[in-house]
């Protein structure tokens, strides 16, 4: 069953979900299954679709990813380069910013009891990535991981985009015996959210971004 929200309303309303992911309420893997048909309906250079996607259920190995996703947390927390210390100088920003630092923290001591985790891969030969412009490549499967957000949104589901356990990738790997071409691309914490929904965020005003035919 999903939500009955307007277009605009779910793009709007997909936010980071970090707090209010419930931990406690299983999720089945039928609901799961039907995220992903929808997020590979996403565009892919020359149609390869050549994602593959990890869905991690299994208690022991969401305890193990999560404890690398809290190690890699800590050294991003250590290095001072944080959210929470962005915009120090706008008092308006810097509450925002503080918050996200404080839920990104919650949800990092937290990632291994979160229900259901995806981590979208690609396969490439021989595993490497290449050299120089790789927007092609991550564009052919960064759409179809947001739509799986979208999609996981309509259907009552929290879902947060993550990036920081690819500093231990192999590990993660070897968690999950991937084989050696596969790349991860992401990881995405996935449960019920608690509450009743999700406003628009704050944005930036997009006359200070907005540039036509020059900058």
């Amino acid at each position: 069953m999903t939500l009955p929200l307007s277009p605009d309303e779910l793009l709007t309303t997909t936010r980071t979900v970090r707090k209010r992911l419930d931990l406690a309420r299983p999720v089945p893997m039928d609901l799961v299954r039907e995220c992903l048909e929808i997020a590979v309906q996403a565009p892919s250079g020359s149609n390869r679709q050549g994602w593959h996607w990890i869905v991690v259920t299994d208690t022991e190995k969401r305890k193990a990813i999560g404890e690398y996703y809290r190690r890699a947390f800590a050294t991003y927390a250590a290095s001072g380069g944080t959210s929470a210390g962005l915009y120090a100088d706008d008092p308006d920003r810097a509450d925002v910013q503080r918050r996200v630092g404080d839920s990104a923290a919650y949800l990092a001591e937290r990632m291994g009891d979160v229900p259901v985790l995806v981590i979208p891969c690609l396969r490439l030969q021989g595993g490497k990535l290449p050299e120089g412009n790789q927007a092609g490549l991550w564009g052919s499967l960064l759409p179809a991981v947001w739509n799986y957000a979208l999609a996981a949104r309509a259907r009552g589901l929290g879902t947060a985009w993550t990036t920081l356990h690819l500093a231990y990738e192999q590990e993660v790997a070897d968690v999950l015996d991937l084989p050696a071409d596969v790349r991860q691309g992401a990881l995405v914490p996935t449960a019920y959210f608690t509450g009743e929904t999700f406003r628009p965020a704050p944005r930036v005003p997009l006359e200070e971004i907005l540039h036509v035919d020059q900058w």
